[in-house]
Formats: structure tokens, sequence, C-alpha cells
């Protein structure tokens, strides 16, 4: 049976030849004059650059059908590919559309690139989607034998990974080659690597190329991949050992430590996807029960019934975060990343102990599951389930019920992270007049609402500052009107404390009057020796950084101890600055060494 399959491939095969490999070609030449055309657009800012709405479904239309195309000749007939490629189009469109639209643009001149996770999503969703046409038209019907999709899965997959691979060959020999020529004094190649005429259609070619000659040569992909999934089969008995000890090791644990890592589900995930896929390596198409080592098939039936227990705890770990921080986008994407582990993790359970041939049930599972991530993908970019959607008006209930104070609400999610959903419901709350937080909840809002850079420090629940801070002289307190919160929306942030924006950061906080106008400042030393030292001063109603200590003074210890005892004061500067023409100019030191402040407190 086996010898007739790879016998009637081979004919098939045969007419990807010269035709179709001209054909391909073109295509790889065409799709890198649609992609030079649209990146000189982007760059000089031009039409339809400046139209998401149009630039969105051009450019990935641009990225993904030519290479469907490519992998569809020789193989679909006419009608076939217009129907495919059509249907194709039609998605791609519309959730470029909807990203476009989430997305609306609030940075002022900022180039318009559709979202990292509209790429993820297509590529995903086509590769798993155009396998499953691939094995259909293959096989004449709508449900293909589960032997062609893992042919038809494997060979796209080592199809795209070599086609890479071989456009970095080429373009690390063409940079070898550029090094070479520079030695001589010739930069032409330099020159000629650095044009992007000359770059994107020769990338876009060379891809196409090596789709068609894996495609030509089956026989070789085929050895490629049965080598590779013969040593992943024998990482299984391994990962199975490791996952095993884990849950064992639960048992004297406990769940706490896991908790306490606030990272437990993506590790939880990644686990789950590991043993996936090395169930399926020693599984492959089915039929290899008796060329499969006994401990491989052992540890494939053990491994299938770890899947539950490790998804399990996923989910208890996310339901956690869940009920004490609420949705956010990432927890939204791994509820539906938990939502397809359960599928393969309650289907192979079943597979394991079904009784009959080995695992044989992991074929309709399988099958079943691509189905699955589909719909759960197709879900999860469409308003349906929009994790930003979701996030937003989860996170606004829980302030609004009260749940949340306004100081601990994460303002800046909504302005960066929660797209067009996050933007209208920081106008709304921008008027909010229920409850006793109403007004703090307005003047929070105005903030975030005008903020243009988010600090790469913010965690996703905002801080109170006064948590992070131990204030000095003993018995004093913070000057009315110092900001306890708001700090993770200050632009620029460079050099403030991270006291002042991250939890697990503490300052000594010293009260004095240090800019001579009868008013009390706030020096701010970092105990994590993190920015030295940092004066906060009220400038016109407005408090900010004022200017800073030299950067070793954060790590010395004498000197803390010195001014929490109360020896320090404010003295004049050494040096005055400059009035020309009624124009004030400070003058810089000109010292760049360190201060050497701890030597000198031992003197």
């Amino acid at each position: 049976m086996q010898a007739v399959h790879e016998t009637n491939e081979s004919i098939r095969d045969a007419a990807v030849t010269s035709q179709v490999g001209r054909a391909r070609l073109l295509t790889g030449l065409a799709q890198g004059g649609l992609l030079y055309w649209l990146y000189h657009a982007s760059r000089d800012k031009v039409w339809p650059a400046t139209d998401p709405f149009m630039f969105y479904p051009l450019l990935m239309l641009s990225l993904l059908v030519p290479v469907l195309l490519v992998s569809s000749l020789g193989h679909l007939n006419r009608r076939q590919l217009l129907r495919w490629l059509g249907a194709v189009a039609l998605v791609i469109v519309a959730c470029s559309l909807h990203d476009a639209w989430r997305r609306a643009e609030w940075r002022p001149n900022a180039a318009l690139f559709p979202s990292f996770y509209l790429f993820a999503f297509c590529v995903c969703f086509f590769y798993i989607a155009h396998s499953l046409v691939l094995a259909g038209v293959r096989d004449g019907r709508r449900l293909a034998q589960y032997e062609t999709y893992f042919e038809s899965a494997w060979k796209l997959f080592l199809q795209l990974a070599f086609s890479a691979f071989f456009v970095g060959t080429m373009w690390a020999v063409l940079f070898l080659g550029s090094a070479l020529f520079d030695l001589i004094k010739l930069r032409f190649m330099r020159d000629l690597l650095g044009k992007s005429w000359f770059v994107v259609p020769v990338i876009c070619f060379a891809f196409s190329c090596a789709m068609h000659v894996t495609d030509v040569r089956p026989a070789i992909v085929r050895g490629i991949r049965t080598l590779l999934l013969v040593l992943l089969s024998w990482v299984l008995p391994i990962a199975t050992l490791l996952v095993a000890g884990f849950l064992g090791g639960l048992l004297f644990t406990g769940l706490e430590p896991l908790w306490q890592t606030r990272r437990a589900t993506s590790v939880l995930l990644g686990a789950t996807a590991m043993l996936v896929v090395l169930i399926n390596a020693a599984f492959q198409h089915g039929g290899m029960e008796q060329g499969v080592a006994r401990m491989v098939r052992y540890s494939a039936r053990i491994a299938a019934c770890l899947l539950l227990p490790l998804t399990a705890i996923g989910i208890y770990a996310l339901g956690l975060r869940v009920a004490g921080r609420g949705w956010s986008t990432d927890r939204v994407i791994a509820a539906a990343c938990l939502l397809v582990a359960a599928f393969y993790a309650v289907g192979y359970l079943y597979a394991a102990l079904r009784k009959g041939p080995w695992l044989q049930a992991l074929a309709q599972v399988n099958v079943a599951a691509a189905l699955v991530v589909l719909a759960v993908l197709l879900a999860l970019y469409t308003p349906l389930a929009d994790p930003a959607r979701i996030s937003v008006n989860h996170q606004v209930e829980r302030l609004k019920q009260g749940r949340v104070t306004p100081e601990r609400f994460d303002f800046g999610f909504l302005r960066f992270e929660g797209q067009r959903y996050g933007r209208d419901a920081l106008q709304e709350l921008g008027s909010y007049s229920q409850g006793a937080d109403a007004a703090r909840i307005r003047e929070l809002a105005a903030i975030a609402a005008k903020a243009t850079i988010r600090s790469s420090y913010v965690e996703t629940e905002a801080i109170i500052v006064g948590e992070n801070l131990t204030i000095w002289p003993k018995g004093a307190k913070l000057p009315a009107g110092f900001p306890l919160s708001g700090w993770n929306l200050v632009q620029p942030d460079y050099g403030l404390p991270r006291c002042l924006r991250e939890k697990s950061f503490d300052c000594d906080a010293f009260v004095l009057d240090m800019t001579g106008d009868d008013k009390p400042d706030v020096l701010l030393i970092s105990n994590n020796g993190s920015h030295g030292a940092a004066l906060m001063s009220e400038v016109k109603g407005k408090w900010q950084m004022l200017g800073r200590l030299p950067y070793d003074v954060g790590g010395c210890d004498a000197l803390l101890q010195k001014m929490r005892s109360g020896s320090y004061r404010a003295i004049a500067p050494t040096m005055r600055d400059l009035d020309v023409g009624g124009v004030r100019i400070k003058l810089e030191s000109g010292e760049f060494t360190p201060s050497n402040v701890c030597a000198d407190l031992g003197k």
C-alpha cells in the first residue's frame, strides 16, 4: 500500500516541471515588485501607506498569497486554485481591515504597519488550512486519509523551513562576497546589497526558487522528515520522564512555588505543546507501530496521559491570575491556547486508554484539533473573541465595581494595549461620574489619554509609590501634592528612579529644601543601586525630576547611613550660572569620572 501511494505521488509530482517552475519564479518576481512598491510607499509616507485600511490588506496579500500560489501550482487545477486563493484573499482582507480598525493609529507620523499578531495569526491559520486543502485535493475528497494529511503538513513545513534557510544562506554568501571585494577597494557589491530595488525582489525570487526545488524533489524532503521524526521520537522518553517527575514533585512541594513564578501557565503550555509534538513524532502517520522501539511506544502512551494534569494545572493557574487581576490580552490568548490544549489532552487520553492498535485514535483527534485551532484563531482575530475587547471590558468593569482602586488600576493598559477599545474606554472614563472615586478616575484617565510613550518598566497593574519609599528624617511626611501614582505615564522617564514606576524597588526619600525656595523637595536614593539619586521638586505647580547626583551614590552604604542619621544639609553650588543678555546658561561639570564619594567619606 505504501509503495502504491509513493508511486502515485511520484506520478503527480512529475507534473511539477518546467512550466510550473517558470510560473513559480515569475510569481516570486511579481511578489518582490509588489513588496518593493509597498516598502517605498511606507518609507516615503505616500499612498497607500498613508491609509491603513488600504495598506494593511495590500501588504498581507503580497506577503502570503504568492507563497500559497507557489505551493499550489502543479497540485490544484485552475478552478480549485481560484476558489482557494479567493477564500484566502477574503479572510486576509477581513482580518487586515479589522486590525486597521482596532489599532486606530494614535501616534503622529507613525509607520502604518500591521500588528505582529495579525502576521502570526495569518501564518498559523493558513499553514494549517493550506495543508488540509492540499491533502483533500490529493485524495480527491473533502476529508482525506490521515496519512495524506500527515504527508502534506510535514512537506509544507519542511519546504518553508528549508526555503528560509536557503534565503539566509544565500545572503550570507552575498555578504561574504561583498567583504571580499571590500578588501580590494571595490565597493559595488556592498552598494548593491544596500539597494531595496535589489534586496526585496531577490529575496522573494530566491524563496520561490527554493519552494519549487523542494517540491520537485519529494524523496529528499521525505528522507529528511523521516530522520527528523526518528530523532525527535527518541527525545520523547526523556521529556516524559521530566514531566512525570515534575508532576510527582508537586505532590511534595504543593502548588504555591508554581504560583510565585508568575509564568506558570506559559511554561505548562510549552510543556504540553512539546509532548504533543514528540508524541506525533513517534506516531507519525499511524502505521509505524512495528518500527517504533518499545521504550518509545510506552513513553508515548504515558505522555498522552500526562497532558491532562498539565493542562488542568495551567487552567487553574490562569484562573487564579484572572480572579486576582482580571483579564489581560495575554491571558485571553493563554485561555485560547488552554482550550486547544484541553482538546488535545482529552483526545490523547482517550487514545492512550483505548484498546486496539497503538494510539490509533490520535489520527482522528489530530484532524479534529486542526479544525478547532482554525476556529479559535479566527475567533481571536475577529470581534467575536478579540483579546483587547475582552480584557478592556473586564478591566473597566472591575474599576467601576470598586474591585480595584484608581491608583492601582493600569490606565496605561487602556491607552497602549487596549487598541481602539481601550482608547474608547478612556474617553468614557474621562467623563465618569458615579461613585466616590469618580473624580480620581477622571483625573488619571485624562493623564493616560495624553500620554504618547509607555514606560518599558510598567507592570500590568499600577503601583502606589508611597509603599516603595522610606521617609527621612524620621517622622517626616512627603510634601502635600507629591504624586503617589501616575509616574509610569511621565515622559520622558529617563533617569526616574524605578521605585516610582515598579513594584519591588525601594528608595530612601529625604525631605529637604534643595532649591532655596523655602519649599520642601524630595531626594530619592535607590536602594537597588539604580540611577543613583534623583531630586524631585515642584516647579510651577508640577512635580518633576530637577536633577541627579553622581551615578555611584546609590550604591554607597556609608553615604546612606550618614544621611539616615541626619548628617546632611543643602549648601550653595560651587559654581554660579552664566547670564548672557538675560538668558541663563547652566554650566556643566567637566568631570566625567565617578565621584568616589564612599572613599571621601572614609577619610
